[in-house]
């Protein structure tokens, strides 16, 4: 039985309590860094398969921007970021004031802009988890690249299927210049972990 087998809808709303919170000091950081109003919208959070979170982000010929960190200590399993790659190369134009084209020039600067935005966004969501559990919890360096979705997921389901078949999908839509997009996380925990996050919450699970 997979880690997010036994979540039910008051588990969800703990979560987006929590990711609400995470998104909300992201966007400032993000803001920070671009130097531009950065809004995001309360995610949407929900469980997903493998392949329903493929389909949902576009299906497995989509070009993004993904970066794996794996979670450690208090919270074992992997987090996910993914970004579009029209996105990314709107933050590396807006953050060395180039006009490139990511799909054909992304180069070490964009992938050091794509880890920096990782790290905000899944460092403000595990930021969070820790300020309302005080659970200490690590996050390892980011593996970056820009690929083919159905080429991106095939590491994290590889590596985790001992875990389960189902993730946590948050769907964060960010709102940088006018522009609209969606600023996914992925959170693959493992059941004793989820157990431990939930009891600290004061959460049966």
């Amino acid at each position: 039985m997979g880690a997010l087998d036994n979540i039910n809808e008051i588990h969800l709303d703990v979560l987006r309590e929590i990711a609400n919170i995470g998104t909300g000091n992201a966007a400032s950081s993000l803001s920070r860094m671009i130097g531009q109003p950065v809004n995001i919208q309360i995610p949407d959070i929900s469980i997903k398969g493998f392949n329903e979170a493929i389909d949902a982000l576009g299906g497995p010929e989509a070009i993004m921007a993904g970066t794996l960190l794996f979670l450690s200590e208090g919270l074992n399993g992997m987090i996910m970021f993914l970004l579009p790659v029209d996105v990314v190369c709107d933050l590396v134009n807006m953050l060395t004031a180039s006009d490139i084209n990511c799909r054909e020039e992304i180069d070490e600067m964009g992938f050091s802009v794509i880890s920096e935005c990782s790290n905000i966004m899944s460092g403000a969501f595990v930021t969070a988890v820790s300020e309302m559990t005080d659970m200490v919890i690590d996050i390892s360096p980011p593996q970056v690249t820009l690929d083919m979705l159905g080429s991106i997921m095939s590491v994290p389901s590889i590596y985790f299927a001992d875990i389960g078949d189902s993730l946590l999908f948050m769907k964060n839509e960010l709102e940088i210049e006018g522009k609209k997009t969606n600023a996914n996380i992925l959170l693959l925990p493992d059941m004793p972990s989820l157990s431990k996050l939930m009891g600290a919450l004061g959460i049966e699970f």
